[in-house]
């Protein structure tokens, strides 16, 4: 699904510097403060798997709490 996004200066600025942070573009960076945060705040096993399979820390912070289990 395409969406646009609008973002205010400050808003900008805390995506790029995430990006950079990240080594990854914006538009990766955006994906990831949604999945992570979702996988924080909602309780949705979907949510969790899509965190554990596309954010590598998610993943290993999963397994450090809950070992090799899936």
């Amino acid at each position: 699904m395409a969406m646009t996004l609008r973002l205010s200066t400050e808003e900008d600025r805390a995506l790029n510097l995430l990006s950079r942070v990240r080594g990854c573009s914006k538009h990766e960076a955006a994906k990831f403060a949604i999945i992570s945060t979702a996988a924080q705040v909602v309780d949705d096993a979907h949510i969790r798997d899509l965190a554990r399979s596309t954010i590598r820390e998610y993943q290993e912070n999963w397994e450090k709490i809950h070992g090799s289990e899936t």
